[in-house]
């Protein structure tokens, strides 16, 4: 049997011969080559995903669901997750990235949550890359045009700009819903002598070996021989969620499951394996869009807006009449039992037939060679003597707030509804986003963020750095840190120098998740994200919840008042590695990130927390990309007020304006509240550093801008 036609190795082929006693026929190998692909069995990482830790006390649902949910009191859980739709968004941005946001929605309707918000993390090529603007232009196109229709707001995100993308963007979405606790759905729940129900669009060709080529380097031939990408239809999706809400409330279904990668192999086959059933599928009854589809094609198809239901026969009738409210196909597609067995039959000729938990488990695992790559320290050894300080700081600064990833991204986020429903409080452009839960004082807050930077010149201090970013921000904000959800996009596993990043950052994140008491109750792993002109860098996406008591105590950024104190909370040796900063000046591989601090990082959560319960300050900002600098520019721009800024400090004013990681955050605190917020801050590096006044934001010794032209030169964009 030529088995590497189908895309699987020598052992995997062995494997499935040893599972089956019999050699499986050509259908059999079709499904296991996409059911066992990197995309669904995680073959390369399961093992490393196991550092990650993934209980709390906040934890109702981590990782093995479609989605991880949280507690946030009063039997009410917040349902959320992130996943990839790279490679299909590389060769079909529109329907690449429309496809990636309805993907993602359904992932959170199947536990029974009502999605209340999506974010994006977009990773561009260089603007001046011929593919780029097109790409980008039909990304975010995708994005706006699902979200706003199927009336899920748009909220935040991440937007990069980065050579190492050409030709290879990014897409990961983010979404969040919300559900009782008493009311979630689960995947582990189907008893024998049920039905197998499908509901929602007829299935088609469109995406059929999606998730195989989602496993493969993205080269020429690969778009070439590229499956016929999904279409996504965001009204079908809205009336999808509708019904599957409705009967989820009249407690009509035992089960649900998205159908994602591979489609109704892969849903019914998970639902078989984790509630330890069989099941039997008849797919002469799946209602189709093409009447010659082979049973193989109708297994692997990954057309949309399709929900698996697990359903009582004595509920079928009322589940088949909100179907036909909904004006959605319903089709009693197969039936459970207590082998174990799954089995697909064609006109009552079996053409496939697994153990339940083959498809899912039986793949081998890869382990491949790992290898710490010889140039990496010398990058870490870099003359700062060698670095001249600017001629010009004014042309430095706005040098640097109009570079791509810095710059605002309007553009974007205006194509995008992010009131609907009405709850965003703080929404796209802002450090985090910020909702209202319906009936409730308590607010969502939600950041999602990355530094591929930092994670190519040291992963695991990059890994750390990523995760620490997103909990400094919540931190300030003053929202308690509820858990976490990845996308860990990276290139192909099978270089070791590549392998050993990917573990390394793998290990980084897990340690400050560790440190900082905040699980990961989801993710998704996309590799082989290169193409023949090179690989992408680490880029592990990270997706933080965290819940803020009330409106009250909610502690925005870029609000500063005349009069108010300025001070930089944290130390000042920050690291110049990897900062925006060395990447304006064309240095892409200079110094080394700084180290994770534990004992710091949870210091600093905690007094951030208090700050804003306590309202000890008028406006907080966690500093991230472009350091002190950066922050300083945008708190004035959005206040519209200046200041005056002295830095009493021996180190280079570079390094102190511009240097990035570590615990750091700017204030600007009422003159009357400075008593209090220094006895909060009694004990950690604080440093009063000016004061609000005026139209002009100056730095003694350095860069002195009106704001008028700070925020017109900064807003171009």
């Amino acid at each position: 049997m030529d088995f590497k036609r189908y895309g699987l190795r020598k052992e995997e082929y062995e494997a499935a011969v040893s599972a089956l006693g019999r050699e499986p026929n050509e259908c059999e190998l079709r499904i296991l080559a996409v059911m066992w692909s990197e995309h669904c069995s995680y073959k390369s990482t399961k093992h490393l995903l196991r550092h990650f830790p993934s209980t709390g006390e906040k934890v109702v649902l981590g990782p093995g669901e479609n989605a991880g949910i949280v507690d946030l009191g009063d039997n009410l859980g917040a349902a959320f997750k992130a996943e990839s739709h790279n490679h299909p968004s590389a060769v079909a941005p529109y329907q690449g990235a429309a496809t990636g946001v309805g993907g993602i929605i359904r992932d959170i309707l199947a536990l029974g949550a009502r999605p209340v918000a999506s974010m994006d993390g977009l990773f561009f090529g260089s603007p001046d890359h011929p593919v780029t603007a097109s790409l980008s232009s039909g990304i975010v196109a995708g994005v706006g045009g699902y979200g706003n229709a199927v009336g899920v707001p748009t909220v935040g995100g991440k937007t990069v700009y980065d050579e190492c993308y050409n030709e290879n963007p990014l897409l990961n979405a983010f979404c969040i819903g919300l559900v009782p606790l008493d009311e979630i759905v689960s995947s582990k729940t189907a008893r024998p002598g049920q039905l197998v129900v499908l509901l929602g669009s007829k299935t088609g060709r469109d995406g059929i070996a999606g998730a195989a080529f989602a496993s493969v380097l993205l080269s020429d031939d690969s778009k070439a021989n590229k499956p016929s990408i999904q279409i996504g239809d965001p009204f079908a999706e809205k009336l999808l969620i509708e019904a599957c809400l409705e009967l989820q409330s009249k407690k009509l279904i035992v089960s649900m499951q998205d159908m994602g990668a591979a489609g109704i192999t892969s849903s019914s086959s998970e639902v078989a394996a984790k509630s330890g059933v069989g099941m039997i599928l008849h797919f002469d009854r799946v209602p189709l869009r093409a009447a010659d589809m082979e049973p193989w094609e109708i297994a692997l198809s990954e057309s949309q807006e399709r929900m698996l239901l697990i359903v009582d026969p004595l509920h079928l009738g009322e589940v088949q009449a909100v179907a036909e409210k909904w004006e959605l196909d319903c089709a009693v597609i197969g039936e459970t039992n207590e082998e174990d067995s799954y089995t697909i039959l064609w006109h009552g000729t079996e053409v496939a037939s697994f153990p339940a938990a083959l498809l899912g488990d039986g793949c081998p695992p890869r382990r491949w060679p790992s290898k710490k790559p010889e140039d990496l320290e010398k990058n870490w050894h870099f003359d700062m003597d060698s670095l001249p300080l600017p001629k010009d700081w004014n042309a430095a600064l706005l040098a640097l707030l109009e570079t791509p990833s810095l710059a605002p991204k309007e553009w974007i986020y205006r194509q995008y509804d992010s009131m609907v429903q009405t709850n965003t409080v703080t929404g796209p452009g802002h450090p985090l986003s910020v909702l209202r839960i319906r009936g409730r004082d308590s607010l969502l807050a939600l950041v999602l963020d990355a530094d591929p930077w930092k994670c190519a010149l040291d992963p695991h201090r990059g890994g750390a750095e990523t995760v620490a970013r997103t909990i400094r921000t919540l931190s300030v904000a003053g929202a308690d840190v509820l858990g976490l959800t990845d996308c860990l996009n990276f290139p192909s596993p099978e270089v070791p120098e590549q392998y050993w990043a990917l573990e390394e950052c793998i290990r980084g994140m897990a340690e400050c998740c560790e440190a900082l008491n905040c699980p990961v109750v989801s993710g998704n792993v996309s590799l082989y994200n290169e193409t023949p002109s090179g690989a992408i860098c680490p880029t592990p996406v990270v997706g933080t919840v965290g819940l803020i008591p009330s409106l009250e105590v909610y502690l925005p950024s870029g609000r500063w008042k005349e009069g108010d104190r300025l001070f930089l909370a944290g130390p000042c040796n920050s690291s110049l590695g990897g900062s925006q900063y060395l990447l304006s000046l064309g240095h892409r591989q200079a110094e080394r990130p700084l180290m994770f601090s534990p004992e710091g990082e949870a210091d600093f959560a905690e007094r951030a927390r208090k700050t804003a319960r306590m309202k000890g300050a008028s406006s907080g900002r966690a500093l991230a990309g472009g350091g002190l600098a950066v922050a300083l520019a945008k708190d004035g721009a959005e206040s519209s007020r200046g200041a005056r800024i002295a830095l009493p400090v021996p180190t280079r004013h570079d390094v102190v304006l511009f240097g990035e990681g570590g615990p750091r955050a700017l204030y600007s605190v009422p003159v009357g509240k400075v008593p209090l917020f220094r006895t909060i801050w009694k004990g950690y590096p604080l440093l009063e550093i000016g004061r609000v006044e005026g139209d002009t934001l100056t730095v003694e010794g350095a860069f002195s801008l009106p704001i008028g032209e700070l925020t017109s030169r900064w807003r171009v964009r």
